[in-house]
């Protein structure tokens, strides 16, 4: 009787946690001051959102484009994580994202046309201004396809043709 009685508490239990609904509000949004490494964010949504982005779907390939970003801190490379800007779960993507950690980020979805490397960084969670890249400030330096640039923060990706390499000296 006492095993009859538990498995039936046990079902009762199942059947109640199982029917118990999952939130899919987003959680809150980080911006990281830390030194790398940076994983990408466990609620890409709440990135996105933070970015002032709108989301698409993962199979949203419109306006489709790439190029090679590249980052060293006082010369030491940091690299690029799989999934920034992606929101695996709820099958959403950012603007601009990465599918691995080959150095490539994709244009594509709503918004591509538009998003800058100020969103990108705020799609990965990490602190990004004139200044500083997570934990290192001094001076930021960016290139695009060979061409520096002058305010990093508003660079549109889209005008990224191959190549963007991002160089933090601290001090």
């Amino acid at each position: 009787m006492r095993v009859l009685r538990a498995l039936s508490s046990l079902l009762v239990t199942v059947t109640l946690i199982g029917c118990t609904s999952q939130s899919t509000a987003p959680g809150p949004a980080v911006l990281r001051d830390s030194a790398p490494p940076w994983p990408a964010p466990r609620d890409g949504l709440a990135q996105i959102q933070a970015a002032g982005l709108e989301p698409s779907r993962l199979d949203d390939t419109s306006g489709q484009r790439r190029f090679t970003l590249t980052i060293a801190i006082d010369g030491t490379p940091v690299a690029l994580v799989p999934y920034i800007g992606m929101d695996r779960p709820r099958a959403l993507q950012g603007p601009a994202h990465t599918h691995d950690d080959s150095g490539v980020v994709w244009l594509e979805g709503r918004g591509a046309d538009t998003v800058t490397l100020g969103q990108f960084f705020t799609l990965w969670g990490v602190r990004f201004d004139a200044k500083c890249l997570g934990a290192s400030c001094g001076t930021v330096a960016v290139e695009a396809d060979g061409t520096k640039v002058a305010n990093p923060v508003a660079l549109k990706l889209a005008t990224v043709t191959h190549t963007l390499h991002l160089d933090v000296t601290s001090g």
